[in-house]
């Protein structure tokens, strides 16, 4: 029985008129219980191997553990269920985040990764409402980021110079079910800036020449003030966008750069050192019986073998208020 048919037989039967029913369909920025034909949903198959897949009436995926037929497997399942596919083989199928679409989204660009964007939202200080101005748009990465932690009612204004990639850019918005949330300009920021004027309340930078478009982040601020952030793999870039920051007028202007260092935890046995027969035990009538531990187990951890290295400097700076 479908919803609407579930409204009407309540109403005839049970003499009043029920709420409307609503289903909650996937968003990158709104949680939904089950999965439906039209969402993106992420096949988890290890710590490291994940994809994407679009959710399809009739359609299947491929995976090494067998098939998944998206009609009986997928479709009406809550997300975070565990599907067994055709060879017996399991997989998780969960909801897509800005975090899962990040290591798992298809590469037009160099992309910005989990540690530097946490960094990025926190220091523009993101929230609901907040409106955001965003160069270049690239393969969508942080703008994924950015319309969870504006949303329901901020807005994200993101420029991107490459045509092909803003026309993909804004299918998959569209397709993430955000697209109301955000435009996508195709234009040269540097020369044409944002689109906008007087809206943002953040603005960040993520292309060759940021101090070229500092001008136009700066026009389209509130006159209230607000934040910028550029992103630059060279120190050089950094010296200029400084020097352009500082230029125009804006203050508290920083620099910094994220490391990120994970430590392994697993568990050491280290042997026991023998201090020789305890007093004690001797006035116990069981003393003979019990044998000291010859190890104990204990949890440390360690260094990884390899480290990742310089990803870009992040420069930060405040508009005051005019």
């Amino acid at each position: 029985m479908t919803v609407v048919g579930l409204q009407s037989w309540l109403s005839k039967k049970l003499k009043f008129k029920p709420q409307r029913l609503t289903v909650l369909t996937m968003s990158f920025v709104e949680y939904s219980d089950l999965i439906q034909d039209g969402d993106v949903a992420i096949v988890y198959l290890g710590h490291e191997s994940m994809t994407p897949v679009k959710v399809r009436h009739g359609a299947q995926t491929q995976t090494r553990y067998g098939v998944i037929r998206h009609s009986s497997d997928l479709i009406g399942k809550r997300y975070g269920s565990k599907v067994t596919c055709s060879k017996g083989g399991w997989v998780y199928v969960l909801h897509p985040t800005p975090e899962l679409w990040t290591v798992n989204l298809p590469h037009r660009t160099q992309i910005l990764y989990t540690t530097d964007i946490a960094t990025i939202t926190m220091m523009l200080e993101l929230k609901p409402g907040s409106v955001v101005c965003e160069s270049g748009t690239g393969s969508g990465s942080l703008s994924h980021a950015i319309l969870r932690s504006i949303a329901p009612s901020g807005h994200l204004h993101t420029v991107e110079f490459h045509e092909q990639r803003a026309e993909k850019a804004a299918e998959e918005f569209k397709e993430h079910r955000v697209d109301r949330l955000v435009t996508v300009r195709n234009q040269d920021v540097c020369k044409d800036g944002f689109g906008v004027t007087g809206v943002a309340d953040a603005v960040f930078l993520d292309i060759p020449s940021p101090w070229e478009a500092v001008g136009h982040a700066k026009a389209a601020m509130k006159r209230r003030g607000g934040r910028v952030c550029s992103f630059s793999p060279c120190i050089e870039q950094v010296q200029r966008t400084c020097e352009a920051l500082g230029d125009q007028g804006f203050e508290e202007i920083s620099t910094l750069e994220v490391l990120l260092r994970v430590h392994d935890v697993r568990t050491v046995y280290l042997p026991m050192p023998d201090f020789g027969p305890d007093p004690s035990a001797q006035t116990r009538p069981d003393a003979g019986d019990i044998k000291p531990p010859t190890s104990v187990a204990l949890k440390t951890t360690t260094l990884p073998r390899e480290t990742q290295g310089h990803t870009g400097y992040l420069t930060f700076a405040t508009k005051p208020r005019t």
